[in-house]
C-alpha cells in the first residue's frame, strides 16, 4: 500500500524533490565542466579523461543494482531507504571535493582521476537510488507520479544551474574564465555543501511519513538472489523497451553536455557575458517544461509524449548548425548570434527534459506490472537498473564526447580565435551526425511503451483489491 492515497500535499512534494539537488550540482559538475577542467585547465589529454570518466560510470552502472537490492532489503524501523540517505551524504562531500581538488596538487594520473571518479559516483548513487526509490513507494497515482518526477527534475536542474551560475558569475570570473584551474576548488566545496544539505533535509523532512519497519522482511542479500532479481526485472518487457529508448537518450545526453562548454567557447564563440546567460536559458526552459509535461500526459501519454520531444527536441537544436555550416548564420560572436542561439535552446531543451521526465516516469508503472507478475515489488532494483542503463550510457556518451574533440584535432589550452574553420566544422558534423542517429532510435523505441494510463489504473485497483482481500482474509475467523 503506498504512504499517501489522494493528491500528495504540497510540502511533501518539495521535501522530496529537494533531495534530487545533490544528483543535480553531481551532474553539472560530471557533465559541463569535469572534461574542461581536467583537459584545458590541468591539461590531460581529452581521450584519456574521457576514458577514466566513462569507466567510473560503466564501474557504478554495476555497482547501482546491488545498490538498489540491498535498499530493497534493508529492514529497520527507518524503513528501507531512509538508513542509505543518512549515512552516504558526509562521505560524498569528501570525494566531491577531492574530485575538484587531487590530493598531492596538480595533475593526477588516470588511476588516481578513475578512484576518484568512481568514489563520487557510487557514494551518490548510494543516496539517489533509495530516494527515487521512495517515489512509488510514496503514491500509486499516475498523475501524482509524473508530478513528483516534476519536482525532482526541477530541484535537480535547479542544483545544476546553480553550480553554473556560481562558475560563471563568482568562482571563475576572471578573462580565462573555465580555462582556470583556482576556482574548480571552491566549485567543489559549495557543491558538497549544497548535497549534504539537500539529502540530510529531504530525508529529514520525509522521516514521520517512511519511517518504520517495511509491511514485509525480504529474504537476506546474497549475491546470487540479488543479481537472479535484477536478471528478473530486466526480463520485464516493458523494461527492456524502455532501457532501448532510455540507452539512447542518455548517451545524447551525455555526449551534448560533455561538448556544451567546447561549443559554446570554440563555435558559438561567446564571451563572459554571455556565457553567464546560458544557465538563465537551462532554468527557463526547465520552468517551462515544468508546465507543459502534465497537460501533454494528460493527452497523449507518457510514451507519445516522449516521443513529441525527442524528435522536436533533436529538430530544433539542428537548425543552428545546419545554418552556421550553409553560411546563413549571424556572424559568431556577435549579439545577434548568441540570441539567435538561446532562441533555439530554449525550445531544445525544453523539449529534451519532457523526454527525460515521460521516461523516467515510466519506471514506476513498470513496478507494478512485475508486481502482478511475480508478486514482489522491486523498486530499488528497476530504478537501479535505470541508473544502470544511465551510467553506463552516459560514460559512452562522455567517451564518444571525448573522441569528437580528439577527431576534430583541437589542441589542449587553445584559444578560441586561434582555432581552425576545418577543425569546428569537423566538431559540428561529428556531434550533429551522432545526436541525429541516438534521437530517432529513443524517439522509435520509447514511443512503444506498452504501459498506457488505463493499463496502469487498471493494474493498480487489481493489486489493491487483491491486497485488500488478503488482509480481510487475516483478521476474519474461519
Amino acid at each position: 500500500m503506498p504512504f499517501v492515497t489522494g493528491p500528495l500535499p504540497q510540502r511533501l512534494k518539495l521535501i522530496h524533490g529537494f533531495g534530487a539537488v545533490a544528483f543535480g550540482v553531481k551532474d553539472s559538475g560530471f557533465s559541463f565542466f569535469l572534461l574542461i577542467f581536467y583537459n584545458q585547465a590541468l591539461g590531460m589529454d581529452a581521450g584519456t579523461v574521457s576514458l577514466a570518466l566513462a569507466l567510473a560510470l560503466l564501474i557504478d552502472a554495476f555497482v547501482d543494482p546491488l545498490l538498489g537490492n540491498l535498499s530493497d532489503r534493508t529492514w529497520s524501523r527507518w524503513g528501507r531507504r531512509l538508513p542509505w540517505l543518512y549515512a552516504a551524504p558526509i562521505p560524498l562531500a569528501f570525494a566531491w571535493v577531492f574530485l575538484w581538488h587531487p590530493p598531492g596538487g596538480g595533475t593526477p594520473s588516470f588511476w588516481e582521476l578513475l578512484a576518484i571518479a568512481v568514489s563520487v559516483r557510487v557514494l551518490l548513487s548510494a543516496c539517489e537510488v533509495p530516494s527515487v526509490s521512495l517515489l512509488p513507494e510514496i503514491t500509486a497515482d499516475y498523475d501524482e507520479r509524473t508530478t513528483l518526477f516534476r519536482y525532482r527534475y526541477l530541484f535537480g536542474w535547479c542544483g545544476g544551474l546553480l553550480m553554473m551560475f556560481l562558475a560563471y558569475f563568482v568562482l571563475m570570473p576572471g578573462a580565462e574564465g573555465l580555462l582556470q584551474p583556482e576556482g574548480y576548488f571552491w566549485f567543489g566545496l559549495v557543491g558538497a555543501i549544497l548535497m549534504v544539505i539537500s539529502v540530510l533535509g529531504s530525508a529529514l523532512g520525509q522521516h514521520s511519513l517512511v519511517a518504520g519497519y517495511p509491511e514485509t522482511k525480504a529474504p537476506p542479500f546474497t549475491w546470487r538472489s540479488a543479481f537472479g532479481e535484477i536478471v528478473d526485472a530486466f526480463s520485464e518487457k516493458a523494461f527492456l523497451i524502455f532501457a532501448a529508448g532510455a540507452l539512447a537518450a542518455y548517451i545524447s545526453q551525455g555526449l551534448t553536455f560533455s561538448l556544451t562548454n567546447y561549443i559554446n567557447v570554440f563555435v558559438w564563440r561567446f564571451d563572459t557575458t554571455e556565457l553567464r546567460i546560458f544557465p538563465i536559458i537551462l532554468f527557463l526552459s526547465v520552468i517551462l517544461m515544468f508546465f507543459i509535461v502534465g497537460p501533454m500526459h494528460r493527452r497523449w501519454g507518457k510514451p507519445k509524449s516522449a516521443v513529441i520531444g525527442a524528435l522536436g527536441s533533436l529538430g530544433v537544436i539542428l537548425m543552428p548548425f545546419t545554418l552556421y555550416l550553409t553560411g546563413y548564420w549571424p556572424t559568431v560572436g556577435s549579439a545577434a548570434s548568441a540570441a539567435l542561439f538561446y532562441c533555439f535552446l530554449l525550445i531544445s531543451n525544453t523539449l529534451g527534459v519532457v523526454v527525460m521526465i515521460s521516461g523516467s516516469s515510466m519506471i514506476a508503472e513498470i513496478v507494478e506490472a512485475y508486481q502482478e507478475r511475480t508478486g514482489r515489488r522491486a523498486e530499488g532494483s528497476f530504478y537501479s537498473g535505470n541508473w544502470f542503463v544511465q551510467k553506463c550510457a552516459t560514460g559512452g556518451g562522455i567517451l564518444i564526447g571525448g573522441q569528437v574533440i580528439a577527431l576534430s584535432n583541437l589542441p589542449a589550452g587553445a584559444a578560441p580565435e586561434a582555432v581552425s574553420q576545418d577543425v569546428i566544422t569537423q566538431m559540428i558534423l561529428l556531434y550533429c551526425g551522432a545526436i541525429t542517429v541516438l534521437g530517432c532510435i529513443a524517439a522509435y523505441w520509447l514511443g512503444r511503451f506498452p504501459i498506457d494510463r488505463a493499463q496502469h489504473e487498471a493494474r493498480v485497483a487489481a493489486l489493491d483489491a487483491a491486497a485488500r482481500a488478503d488482509v480481510d482474509a487475516a483478521v476474519t475467523p474461519p
